[in-house]
Formats: structure tokens, sequence, C-alpha cells
């Protein structure tokens, strides 16, 4: 028996990097009764047919976590890669994916790029001040680089940027052999062609893996109703020192009287843009029932 860990799935396929390789292998088809389809990021032990080297995937290790879109298992490290200078990244997109990675125990990375053009001060002061780590590099001019490959050292991340952003210029810096297809940003619309297709997890050289994602597009805010509305609270981590400080119980920090995470806004220990999104994503999730996230969140 071999282990490995899939690092993509294309037609019924799976290819598994090993200690003997890359192994292209098909799957039994009796993961359906425990953890389902096998799915990039997948932790899996496999046999090899002698004959002819490719294999047959026997065992999927139970997942400490998963992203539906994209279809991605035990992530160490979601980053959001972003930028000050244009096109601008929206705060929500990033909300969005920091929400959905401290909900499902994933460590939040927010990256801001393009810096020899704008330092992003204010969302690097932003995401530092939330308790999520947030990094300046150029992928122009290789600033950050290294300090971002030591955040990525033996674990396995994804990465989401709206288009434009330099998401792929960010990965082809980390890794040249990413090869990754790096889309001009149009000058008529200000905004970034769309150019990464699936879901592929690359090996890098420090032991770590990294996923490429379609960009925030495959992060619709339906994404979040896998988190009920009395959950979402938690997912913001500058909450915490106020949640149960409310006047009234079971708050729901939107617009109520006595609340007191909007009286910590007001007071400028939590940033607008941060209660904005959290606002924002509530009234997406507010009528979402428990028995509907049994069914994958779907409405």
């Amino acid at each position: 028996m071999t282990e490995g860990i899939i690092l993509k799935g294309i037609g019924g396929f799976y290819y598994v990097d090993t200690a003997d390789g890359l192994i292209e292998c098909k799957a039994r088809g009796r993961f359906r009764k425990t953890v389902g389809k096998p799915i990039v990021g997948d932790r899996v032990t496999l046999e090899i047919q002698p004959e002819d080297g490719t294999g047959y995937l026997l065992d999927i290790a139970p997942r400490k976590n998963s992203l539906v879109r994209p279809a991605v298992a035990n992530l160490d490290l979601l980053v959001a890669v972003a930028s000050a200078a244009p096109p601008v990244t929206d705060p929500f997109l990033i909300d969005k994916v920091t929400a959905i990675a401290v909900h499902k125990g994933i460590d939040a990375l927010v990256v801001i790029n393009k810096t020899d053009s704008d330092p992003g001060d204010e969302l690097f002061d932003t995401y530092r001040r939330s308790g999520i780590d947030a990094l300046r590099v150029s992928a122009r001019t290789g600033e950050g680089i290294d300090a971002l490959r030591e955040r990525l050292r033996g674990r396995v991340a994804a990465f989401a940027g709206n288009s434009g952003v330099g998401k792929s210029s960010v990965l082809n810096r980390i890794d040249p052999q990413f090869s990754a297809e790096v889309g001009a940003i149009s000058d008529r619309i200000g905004r970034g062609k769309h150019t990464t297709r699936h879901v592929e997890l690359h090996p890098i050289g420090n032991g770590g893996y990294i996923a490429d994602t379609p960009g925030f597009s495959s992060f619709e805010t339906e994404q979040m109703d896998l988190v009920l509305a009395e959950d979402l609270q938690y997912a913001f981590p500058e909450f915490a020192p106020y949640l149960g400080q409310c006047r009234f119980t079971g708050c729901a920090h939107v617009k109520e009287k006595g609340c007191a995470v909007r009286a910590a806004v007001e007071a400028g220990e939590i940033a607008p843009s941060r209660h904005d999104s959290y606002v924002k994503l509530y009234e997406s999730v507010k009528d979402l029932k428990e028995w509907e996230l049994s069914k994958g969140g779907t409405r």
C-alpha cells in the first residue's frame, strides 16, 4: 500500500503525489458512503498495479476541512490576494474568503500585491488589527516574496483573488515552475481577464503545496450558506472581546441598540469595512435553517 495526496482530478482519473512519484489512479467507487467523491487535497491510500504503474484509490483519510467551491480538502492556509492599486479590491471580497477560512478552522492570510504602485496601508492596518495575518508583496519587484514562501513552508494553501490583482504573477514568483497563465488587465473595463480554469495542487520546494483557484468568483456569497447566521459572528476574530457584552441576548450585531460590537465600531476598535461585510453576509444567511446545511447550504 502507498500513501499520497491528490494533486488533481480529471475525467475520473486522480493524480496522486507519492514517495514513488506521481501516480495516475482510479477510484474503487465506494467512497460515496463515507467522505464522498475524492477531491484535490485528499490524503489517500492506494494500491499500485505492477503491470502498468497505475493505481487504485483504496481509502481516503478523514478530512480536517474542505471547501465546496473550489472543491479542495485539508487546507492549512487560505490566502486572499488583494491590491490597493487598480483594479482595487473590494474589502467585501476579502472578508468573504477570510470568514470562510476562520469558520472552517483554516488560517487566513491577506496578501496585498502591487505595493510598488500602492503600499495598501489601509488594507494592511485593517487586517492586522482584525487578528488576520497580512503581508505586503510586489510580484513585479519581488518584495515580500521570501516572507510569503516562509508562510507556505510545509503547508497546503489555496490562493484566491479577484481578476487583475496579480494572483498568477505572485504564484509564478513563488515558484517559476507554476507557468501560470498571466492575464493582461483590460484597460477598457479596468478588470483582469479570467485565466485560471481548474483547481490543482502544485508541490513547492519547501514541503508545501499550493492550490490555485478560479478567483473570487468561486467564493460566491452562497458559499457562506455553510455558516448559520448565529455562527457568523465567530468568523470575525475582532468581534470576540465584545461577544456576550451586548444589552440583549441573541444580538445580531447589525442595527440593535446596546450592541457592544457596533459600539466598538463607533469607537474605532473594529474597522467599519469589516462590520459592513459582516452585515452583508449576515443578511445573506439570516434565513438559513440548520437542516439546510445537510443539503450543502443551497437554496
